[in-house]
């Protein structure tokens, strides 16, 4: 058990490049969606309903994955 979860550690650090890659990737497209250039066009309404469609379901439980580590400890 212990070294499965030194093999986790040792992978999450090496994705943590990947991570800040990934959060100064989204940092760059809220700051272009902020624009008012950007935010003056309006929007389909199809794909607002699109989107409020897809946030009214369920959370996925993921309970399919198996994991040996839970959120609720």
């Amino acid at each position: 058990m212990a070294h499965e979860f030194q093999t986790a550690r040792f992978q999450i650090g090496r994705a943590g490049g990947t991570d800040r890659r990934w959060l100064a990737a989204l940092v760059e497209a809220m700051e272009q969606a902020a624009r008012p250039e950007v935010r003056s066009v309006p929007c389909d309404a199809s794909l607002i309903a699109a989107a409020a469609a897809h946030l009214a379901r369920p959370a996925p439980t993921f309970a399919h994955c198996g994991s040996a580590y839970s959120l609720r400890n």
